[in-house]
C-alpha cells in the first residue's frame, strides 16, 4: 500500500506532463518558417516546464507539491472560463487529483512513520525498511 501510495501521484504527475506536452506539436502546423515553429513550439512547452518544476518539488516536499497542483487546476479553471466542463475535467481534474494524492501521501505516510514509532525495538535495533 504505501508504495504504490508513493508511486501513483508520481506516475501520473509524469503523465500527465506527457499529455499536456503532446499539445505543443501543433506548433509545427501551418506556413511558418522554422524559426518561428521552433519559436512557437518552446512558447507551448511552458506550461510543461512549469509543471516538471512542480512535480520535482513534490517529489522531495510532498504537501508543497500537492498544493502547487491543486493551484493549477483551480489556476486552470478561473482563467479558462466558459469551456465545455469535458475540458475542465481533462485539463484541470488530473492536476487536482495528483494534489489531492501528494497530500493524501503525505499526511499517511506521517501517520504510519508515528506507529512506527510507538512500536517497542530491542535497543539499537534498527528501523525495518518499508
Amino acid at each position: 500500500m504505501k508504495k504504490a501510495l508513493y508511486w501513483l501521484p508520481r506516475i501520473l504527475g509524469v503523465g500527465f506532463i506527457v499529455f499536456i506536452s503532446l499539445f505543443a506539436m501543433d506548433a509545427f502546423g501551418g506556413d511558418q518558417t522554422p524559426t518561428q515553429m521552433v519559436l512557437g513550439f518552446f512558447i507551448h512547452m511552458i506550461p510543461t516546464f512549469l509543471l516538471i518544476i512542480i512535480l520535482l518539488i513534490a517529489w522531495k516536499v510532498e504537501w508543497v507539491g500537492g498544493i502547487f497542483f491543486i493551484a493549477i487546476g483551480l489556476f486552470y479553471c478561473l482563467f479558462a472560463q466558459g469551456q465545455h466542463w469535458s475540458t475542465y475535467c481533462l485539463v484541470a481534474g488530473p492536476p487536482i487529483l495528483i494534489g489531492i494524492l501528494f497530500i493524501l501521501q503525505y499526511v499517511l505516510f506521517r501517520k504510519w512513520d508515528k506507529e512506527d514509532a510507538r512500536k517497542p525495538r530491542k535497543p539499537f535495533e534498527p528501523k525495518q525498511p518499508s
